[in-house]
């Protein structure tokens, strides 16, 4: 059973006003807040890391730590977090539960400049939830307008659950002075399905454990297999239903009729999370969806495309070896015709990153059923490491692949700086015992203006 109380958002958009402080809310509002905000070289190519980690399953962290600490304060908001709220970035969504009964949904919101009259850009706003004593505060950064050449960073998460290990990764990410403004969030939220009776109560606690983090900054949600939550047997028969009634995104900002899959655009970036445990065959809505979306993105707006979904397409562990054959082989050759940049997933607990690579030139003539490289193929990334109470995958694919640039079975996070419109910084940070250590790393160049220079050369 979910915990008594609201599960409440509301989406803050930014535009015109001449008040300082303003207050909105009521029922599960969409709260609008003003705003007008708006190739490749391998550090380590081809390595399978020589780091030797003990075979541990990670222990899940009490429920008395003090990451789960409920805040104080009778039906005191919890579990406060935000995302982007609209397709443009022009608006936040906030979310929180109430525990005991249905509360105040109203938000105070203010920017760090009170004699600001017009909501902007790369701006700071504090905002409050709740009402009398149990009310609470915490702020964001509104994003920078829109634009090709537009500076931002991404932090990279994902399957991370509520283990001692998903502390350290968390801990490490915010310690880190490269961390992201906004975190990409590939899949596996809280585990909660792993408890008896897919214990909701465990994705209470996860929702307290992260709230340190995605009350300041936006998490842009991607749903993984631990959140389908089918249980039919107890009468639990709507599949992701804790998780979409709890995790808010602006799915139809972008045409979608599901908020399983979805885009949105942020700085210089465009980003479409796709759903791996939908269906996704021909005439399937989000088959459908996609077909659209793709040759929409202006690349001279958004030059950095990037495509979030939760199980690998290539992958070389044993464990999950060629799950996401089907859907690879259903999308891959769109991903290389419109040059997606980048593919980030999870799934697979360990860390793995390939060369430019893809697999769509077979037909029954010539024979080719092997993947190869193609320089204006998508990079695949996998940071299923977040730390999870199932522990990390050792088991890999033996000769390694040749598309496999760096594979290692640690925890961790990683980033993705974006410079300008031509090139960005990708770096996986691992959790060595203890500390944060940078063990893979990439500059990427834009594939739609590398094209673009191909083409302009001849």
């Amino acid at each position: 059973m979910d915990m008594l109380g609201l599960s409440c958002y509301v989406c803050l958009r930014f535009g015109r006003s001449d008040m300082a402080m303003n207050w909105i809310g009521f029922g599960s509002v969409y709260l609008l807040t003003g705003l007008f905000v708006g190739g490749l070289r391998s550090c380590n190519g081809g390595i399978s890391s020589s780091y030797s980690r003990s075979n541990d399953i990670s222990d899940d962290m009490p429920l008395s730590s003090d990451v789960f600490a409920v805040p104080p304060g009778y039906n005191a908001p919890q579990q406060v977090h935000i995302t982007q709220g609209d397709h443009e970035g022009r608006g936040v969504i906030v979310s929180w539960v109430t525990p005991n009964e249905p509360g105040s949904s109203k938000v105070i919101y203010w920017a760090e400049n009170t004699e600001l009259k017009k909501h902007a850009y790369n701006t700071k706003y504090f905002y409050k939830v709740g009402t009398r004593d149990a009310t609470r505060q915490f702020w964001f950064t509104t994003p920078p307008e829109v634009g090709p050449d537009v500076p931002y960073t991404f932090g990279l998460i994902g399957d991370l659950g509520q283990t001692f290990d998903s502390n350290r990764t968390l801990t490490h990410y915010e310690s880190n002075p490269a961390k992201g403004q906004t975190v990409l969030f590939v899949g596996d939220l809280s585990y909660a399905d792993k408890y008896p009776l897919h214990d909701n109560n465990r994705w209470d606690s996860w929702g307290r454990f992260v709230e340190r983090n995605v009350a300041y900054q936006p998490w842009i949600w991607s749903a993984g297999n631990h959140e389908i939550d089918f249980l039919p047997e107890y009468g639990e028969g709507e599949p992701f239903k804790p998780y979409t009634h709890r995790y808010f995104v602006p799915y139809e900002a972008s045409g979608s009729t599901s908020p399983l899959w979805y885009s949105i655009k942020r700085a210089s970036a465009y980003v479409i999370v796709m759903s791996s445990y939908s269906a996704y065959g021909v005439s399937t809505p989000q088959y459908k969806w996609l077909m659209k979306e793709l040759p929409k993105v202006n690349r001279s707006e958004t030059p950095w495309l990037i495509v979030v979904m939760h199980c690998p397409l290539y992958s070389t562990y044993a464990h999950h070896y060629m799950e996401g054959e089907t859907m690879r082989v259903m999308y891959e050759q769109y991903f290389v015709k419109y040059k997606v940049d980048v593919i980030f997933s999870g799934h697979v607990h360990a860390y793995e990153r390939t060369e430019r690579v893809s697999n769509i030139a077979y037909n029954i003539e010539n024979g080719l059923c092997a993947p190869r490289n193609d320089e204006f193929a998508p990079v695949y990334i996998t940071i299923g490491d977040g730390g999870n109470q199932e522990g990390l995958l050792y088991e890999m694919v033996d000769p390694k692949p040749k598309y496999s640039a760096f594979r290692e079975p640690s925890y961790g996070h990683a980033t993705f700086e974006i410079k300008n419109r031509t090139t960005a910084y990708y770096a996986w940070h691992c959790n060595q015992d203890g500390y944060s250590v940078e063990a893979d790393s990439l500059w990427f160049h834009n594939l739609y203006w590398k094209s673009s220079s191909v083409v302009a050369s001849f």
